[in-house]
């Protein structure tokens, strides 16, 4: 298990346990449960670079630890 922070740019951190082999799809999945919102319009980048539902978390490099940015469309 992982640990990776989500940071909406409007002040709200949020911390989610995962799974590296899990897809950036099951992560907003996850995410949007505890952020009370759909996963659909969610989106999530590193390194300002936007991240694909279909790629898992260890294909971006993404560890224990990693910040991640948050939009909403």
């Amino acid at each position: 298990m992982i640990e990776v922070i989500v940071n909406d740019r409007l002040g709200k951190k949020v911390t989610i346990k995962c799974l590296p082999t899990d897809t950036i799809g099951d992560f907003k999945k996850v995410l949007s449960i505890q952020l009370g919102s759909s996963h659909n319009k969610l989106v999530l980048q590193k390194g300002g670079s936007s991240l694909k539902d279909l790629i898992t978390l260890e294909d971006y490099e993404i560890h224990d630890g990693t910040n991640l940015e948050l939009y909403y469309l």
